[in-house]
């Protein structure tokens, strides 16, 4: 009876041993996942902090299709861009603050957002509101961007 058992059970130092090997691998699994979704964002920051590419033409006729959009659907305001804060050089703060200057803080596409309405839809009279979104543990989160005409 003692060598069936032995060949059947293991003993419980062998059981917490396998129990601690595959929470050990679990741990790792989920430390390289960490990892590749920070890896990520990163380059998803990398790439939105660099310049579009596109013309000015390309990016006026960008917006005119938004605004199109939007009018035929009887809007006044549209959100045309969602952003982490991590494309501010303060994190989102002036613009939270409404700080005068807050425009000089924009990185990347954000920035470029910023010009294009300042040189081709300002003019014309359309407004731009850069706002925080949300406010992930207390702190600016996301940065929203509306483009209106009221």
């Amino acid at each position: 009876m003692g060598v069936i058992t032995d060949q059947i059970l293991p003993d419980a130092t062998e059981a917490l041993l396998k129990v601690a090997e595959a929470e050990l691998a679990k741990a790792d699994e989920r430390k390289r996942a960490v990892a590749a979704a920070e890896a990520e964002k990163k380059a998803l920051l990398d790439q939105l902090r660099k310049p579009s590419g596109l013309s000015e033409e390309e990016k006026v006729k960008k917006a005119a299709t938004v605004i199109e959009r939007a009018v035929k659907n009887g809007l006044r305001e549209v959100q045309i861009y969602r952003f982490p804060n991590a494309l501010c050089t303060d994190g989102g703060r002036a613009i939270n603050q409404d700080e005068p200057g807050w425009e000089n803080t924009l990185t990347g596409l954000p920035k470029e957002i910023y010009q294009l309405w300042y040189d081709h839809l300002r003019p014309r009279g359309y407004k731009i509101r850069y706002y925080v979104v949300d406010f992930p543990g207390g702190i600016p989160g996301d940065i929203g961007v509306n483009l209106s005409w009221h």
